[in-house]
C-alpha cells in the first residue's frame, strides 16, 4: 500500500474518533432531544460541539469511501478498528468517561478480533487493475 492510501485509513480513524466526540459532547450540552419536536433537534444542530461533529463525520464518510474505493471492505473495516482505541481515549481523558475495566477488556478483545480477521490478504480484484496488490 501506499502511503496516500495509509493516511486515507488514518483520516477515516481521525475523523470517525474526533466526530463521535464532539457530537457526545454537543449533545450532554444540549441534553434530552425528541425528534417529534423540531425546535429541539434545530437547537441541537445549532450547537457548535454538534456542528463540528456532524463536519468531522461527513470527512469521515468521504475517507472511507475512498478506502472502499481501493480496497475491500474486509480490509478497511479491520484497519480502522484502532478507532475503538481512540475514541475510548478521547472519552476518557477529553470527556472525563468513566471506562470500566471490563469496557477496557471488551475493546481489547474487539481490536485483537478484528486484527485476526485482518491477517489475510486481499483476494478483490478490481476490474482493470494490473497491480500485483490485487486492489489494495
Amino acid at each position: 500500500m501506499t502511503l496516500r492510501k495509509y493516511l486515507v485509513l488514518l483520516a477515516v480513524v481521525a475523523f470517525g474518533a474526533t466526530g463521535d466526540t464532539f457530537l457526545a459532547r454537543g449533545m450532554k450540552q444540549v441534553g434530552s432531544i425528541d425528534v417529534q419536536h423540531l425546535p429541539q433537534l434545530l437547537h441541537a444542530l445549532l450547537n457548535p460541539w454538534v456542528f463540528v461533529g456532524i463536519f468531522c463525520l461527513l470527512g469521515f464518510m468521504w475517507s472511507y469511501m475512498t478506502a472502499l474505493s481501493f480496497a475491500d471492505l474486509t480490509f478497511v473495516l479491520p484497519a480502522t478498528a484502532v478507532g475503538y482505541v481512540v475514541m475510548a481515549l478521547l472519552g476518557r481523558f477529553w470527556l472525563h468517561e468513566h471506562i470500566s475495566p471490563l469496557r477496557w477488556l471488551g475493546i481489547a478483545l474487539i481490536v485483537g478480533g478484528v486484527g485476526l480477521v485482518a491477517g489475510g490478504p486481499s483476494r478483490t480484484e478490481h476490474p482493470g487493475d494490473s497491480s500485483s496488490e490485487g486492489g489494495q
